[in-house]
């Protein structure tokens, strides 16, 4: 069977396929076959309902026929990371289309959530980091009330019935308290005590009670989370109403607990080492990052480890896509459902000399696996427009017949979900990318000392941390502007790996352009910021 798994496990998955062609994984001699096990059913009490925080939208269409939406989100996941998935391979891969160039606007797990749900730019909702009081985490955003305008709210007022299981806002609850439902979730568990990434050990706020899970096999996190999603598939078709489910799963970030019946798998396997892994020559990089050391083998053999644990753990996360993917079939829900599987943000591994981390703009860390099957979606096929997690809310309320209430900076993906998407020339040209942290969660070399400096987007440059960026994503160029006033420019075309920084030697009409249209995408709010991004470049 493990031989079997192997062979698998050793086609491309064609979510991958962008990737350049050195990038490979050494599976290892494993002995163990990934069980299908989903958790039992936790004994608390059944959900209560939250009310929705507005009046409903009316809609043309009855809710029981509009189809269900369920978005599984990794937390930290790379999208090489995909290659040792063959269940979310062969039930959602194949059957619908991957996005080779899905990105992220801040690499970091707070503000993607909050640009995946509110459906814009850090520069709009003014959330840039995990924690800082005046920068970012739930506490922000809560004292900002964003959460009254949020996806979850939007598809609820058009008679969804909604559910997040896992991971909310880096946070939470904070000073909400453990009791707090955020508005538009009809129902809710979250964990708000415990450490919910080592998914033994914590306590969930479901729908306001609290239940607590300890170290039995069927309390692993990811088992739970999935479950939860089975009764509310259920629970759904029994009242005729259609769901979307926010199932957000904790792995594979660290710790990257695995459930006990995947400890043994992966005991062999090798980091991924492409030609950008411990880069010999960093002399054009930002000086930030010219001041590190090479890797040491210690540091190579901990990220070993850390790359071993991951895998392990994304095997319970394969496990749930089976799970819900058969409640879907025995409900008679799939052929009228949307399943999305996506990533917060990328993850480096060695890659220019950075240990295990994220937060730079680096392919490795801003381009993400983003995976859809639905009711007349294509089978099997790749896209390579531009996107991102800013556009998630306007392809939900699109699907759903909803209505925003805040002007969104993202895209409708909806007509890339067709047979005949529309011409790359015709979508998006450029995706702003940025950092405005000051360097909470990023354990990545190096860890220079510097004095706090105005930051490019909001934040701020704090001891120990690496500097603030704002740049852009092209179809073809990624460019960076950093705080400190340095730039780096690589074509990736003929520079996938990143090695070769050129903004010193390129056009300086090429440069101009970028920078202006830089300036201009930091300025965007809503239809400004799709206008903006679909002009094509002259001198691309």
């Amino acid at each position: 069977m493990r031989n079997i798994f192997l062979i698998t496990l050793s086609i491309i998955v064609a979510a991958c396929s962008s990737l350049p062609p050195s990038v490979t994984i050494n599976l290892g001699s494993n002995t163990a076959t990934p069980a299908n096990t989903a958790a039992p059913q936790n004994t608390a009490s059944p959900a209560s309902t939250v009310a929705p925080t507005s009046a409903a939208t009316p809609q043309a269409t009855p809710p029981s026929a509009r189809p269900n939406i369920i978005f599984i989100l990794a937390d930290d996941m790379a999208s090489t990371d995909l290659e040792v998935m063959p269940k979310l391979k062969s039930l959602v891969t194949d059957q619908g289309v991957s996005f080779n160039n899905y990105l992220v606007n801040i690499s970091l797990c707070c503000p993607s959530r909050v640009a995946t749900l509110r459906g814009q730019y850090a520069n709009n909702s003014k959330i840039f980091g995990n924690g800082t009081p005046d920068n970012g985490g739930f506490e922000r955003v809560y004292e900002l009330g964003l959460e009254k305008s949020t996806a979850a709210v939007w598809l609820q007022n058009a008679g969804y019935r909604t559910m997040l299981a896992g991971k909310y806002l880096n946070g939470y609850p904070g000073k909400a308290g453990v009791n707090y439902v955020p508005p538009g979730w009809t129902e809710w568990y979250s964990a708000v005590r415990g450490n919910a990434y080592n998914e033994f050990g914590y306590t969930l706020n479901e729908n306001g009670k609290m239940v607590q899970y300890g170290s039995k096999a069927e309390e692993y996190g990811t088992d739970v989370y999935a479950k939860k999603t089975v009764q509310l598939i259920q629970t759904s078709v029994k009242e005729g109403k259609p769901f979307f489910a926010y199932v957000a799963v904790y792995a594979p970030h660290t710790p990257a607990t695995a459930a006990p019946r995947h400890e043994k798998l992966f005991a062999d396997v090798k980091l991924p080492r492409p030609p950008s892994f411990n880069e010999d020559d960093m002399s054009d990089k930002p000086a930030h990052l010219q001041r590190s050391n090479k890797l040491t083998d210690k540091q190579i053999a901990n990220m070993e480890e850390e790359y071993r644990k991951r895998l392990q753990s994304l095997q319970a996360v394969d496990d749930a896509v089976e799970t819900i993917v058969n409640a879907l079939k025995e409900t008679n829900q799939l052929n009228n459902t949307y399943i999305f599987f996506a990533s917060d943000n990328g993850y480096h591994f060695g890659q220019h000399r950075l240990t295990a981390g994220k937060q730079q703009p680096y392919e490795e860390d801003i381009r993400l696996p983003l995976i859809v099957r639905g009711p007349g979606v294509p089978k099997g096929k790749t896209v390579d427009h531009l996107s991102g997690n800013i556009d998630l809310a306007s392809t939900w309320i699109e699907l759903a017949g909803a209505k925003a209430d805040i002007a969104l900076d993202g895209r409708s993906l909806v007509p890339l979900l067709k047979n005949n998407p529309p011409s790359t020339k015709d979508w998006r040209q450029c995706f702003l990318i940025q950092r405005g942290d000051d360097g909470d969660e990023d354990s990545s070399q190096p860890q220079p000392t510097a004095t706090p400096r105005p930051a490019v987007g909001g934040g701020r440059l704090g001891a120990g941390s690496n500097p603030d960026f704002a740049g852009l994503r092209t179809t073809k160029y990624t460019y960076v502007e950093y705080e400190t006033g340095e730039k780096e420019l690589y074509d990736l075309a003929k520079d996938p790996y990143q090695l070769n920084n050129i903004a010193k030697s390129a056009n300086a009409e090429l440069l101009k352009e970028l920078s202006t249209r830089l300036a201009e995408m930091m300025k965007c709010a809503g239809e400004e910021c799709r206008r903006v991004d679909g002009v094509a470049f002259v001198n691309q």
